[in-house]
């Protein structure tokens, strides 16, 4: 005998509350002239900044393990490969391996609005690999931009202990934004854009246990191929639960101790997620954004070299210990997760970019010898975006330092002329000054570019 739903048994029979249907009816039908002249801005910051992060992503090891297995599974040559002079692979592996590079450094996006999301490198990864297919506009790109993180951020309120269970959100929300994103660059119609949801869904993976690993970044990789893949059987006629989110057994209620599916659709329309996107100043978690902001600052306080300082105190989210809690980080991608290194590295060299998180700087005396000093205290009542440092010499004089909201969020952001600094500082690295400056001309009047491919010629 059957557990049957009627019971609360297991089952997928209909709630009726038509949450998916809602997001991929509205989407299938939303366009250009609908979203604000704020949204269509921070989709050109969003695709400068994250370009700059997969191209500077590009030369790293862990890229070069990966294209070589692609290539050694038969990989077909058909969409580009940033950063690695015209290589090519086949739709999905170009999606894997440029979503991966974007998110390898920990430089990428990160929306806070109730969740921790990297939308863009699986999102913008998928809608790339999809546009080298057939003639997609910018204007088309920013709105299926739009389109994929309203349903990754969404999904994730509707899921608020979605992080706790131990997912890595990038991964698994990212793949439910990348094919929403690449339903949208399709044209699907609402029947069939749900269907890309639900597909997307049910292929939503990423563990936070591979946090410091190749794995990490590897998340967003897949979770750009199976947004690809999800929209395309869909396309073709692919079906799948129209309640693949707020069901009794969907995304919000499995990957969630709790469930608010009412949150998912609402303001709907009024309000684009994309608007309140944050940029990282610092290639590591955003959580230890804050601190880094308040060691900054407090060194300019103090002015004093290392070996006068006794130790500095700092209060910071209990969420920023509960994930960059490391306290010995063997590696460059480990450090990326760790509070004691990235104050080492914030007050020594007054800044926390790629160089400040790489295998030298975790295994560094100084950076060694600086580490114990640091001492941690949450604070309870503290935002996400905020901290406070309190260094104290050797001869007793103290300095202070609150930060109340971290540079490149939404309510501190970088200006336009510090993102396109970051992103050249990014890419010259990778082919020189010059074609970094077009690529910023490209990404700053995407909107008005008739093909996409024009600005992806520019990125190889």
């Amino acid at each position: 005998m059957g557990g049957g739903d009627e019971h609360g048994g297991y089952g997928a029979a209909a709630l009726g509350l038509g949450v998916t249907k809602a997001l991929g009816r509205f989407l299938a039908e939303l366009k250009f002239e609908q979203l604000p002249d704020q949204v269509v801005h921070e989709a050109r910051r969003g695709v400068l900044d994250w370009l700059g992060c997969a191209l500077a992503g590009s030369g790293h090891a862990t890229i070069g393990i990966l294209l070589d297995t692609l290539a050694a599974t038969g990989s077909p040559e058909s969409a580009r490969v940033l950063g690695r002079g015209g290589r090519r692979l086949g739709l999905m592996d170009a999606a894997i391996a440029n979503g991966q590079m974007g998110h390898l450094l920990d430089f990428d996006d990160t929306h806070l609005g109730g969740v921790v999301l990297h939308a863009s490198s699986p999102l913008l990864a998928a809608l790339l690999a999809l546009a080298e297919q057939r003639p997609v506009s910018g204007r088309d790109l920013i709105v299926a931009y739009a389109s994929g993180f309203e349903v990754g951020v969404r999904a994730g309120q509707g899921a608020p202990a979605h992080h706790e269970g131990g997912w890595h959100l990038t991964g698994t929300l990212g793949t439910l934004a990348a094919g929403a994103g690449c339903a949208r660059l399709l044209g699907l119609d609402a029947k069939r854009f749900t269907h890309a949801i639900g597909i997307a869904g049910t292929q939503a993976a990423g563990m936070q246990q591979n946090r410091g690993t190749m794995c990490k970044s590897f998340h967003a990789g897949k979770a750009a191929a199976s947004g690809v893949l999800a929209a395309l059987l869909a396309e073709r006629g692919f079906d799948s639960s129209e309640e693949i989110l707020e069901g009794r057994r969907g995304f919000i209620r499995i990957y969630s101790a709790s469930a608010e599916p009412e949150r998912i659709a609402e303001g709907l329309g009024e309000r684009f997620e994309l608007a309140r996107n944050g940029y990282k100043p610092y290639a590591c978690g955003v959580l230890l954004h804050p601190l880094i902001d308040a060691m900054i600052a407090v060194r300019e306080l103090a002015g004093l070299p290392a070996d006068a300082i006794d130790h500095v105190d700092l209060q910071v989210h209990p969420l920023a210990v509960k994930i960059t809690g490391v306290d010995d980080p063997r590696s460059g991608l480990m450090s990326k997760f760790s509070i004691n290194h990235s104050a080492a590295v914030a007050y020594l060299d007054g800044t926390a970019g790629i160089a400040q998180y790489s295998d030298a700087r975790a295994a560094a005396p100084d950076v060694l010898a600086f580490r114990p000093r640091v001492r941690v205290r949450t604070i309870e009542g503290f935002r996400r975006e905020q901290a406070h440092a309190t260094l104290v010499a050797c001869d007793g004089r103290r300095y202070e330092a609150p930060v109340g909201y971290a540079s490149g969020t939404a309510e501190n952001p970088l200006s336009d002329a510090a993102l396109e600094r970051k992103f050249v500082g990014n890419a010259t690295q990778v082919m020189g000054e010059d074609r970094a400056r077009a690529i910023a001309r490209h990404a700053w009047t995407l909107d008005e570019l008739a093909d996409v491919r024009d600005l992806i010629a520019l990125c190889v």
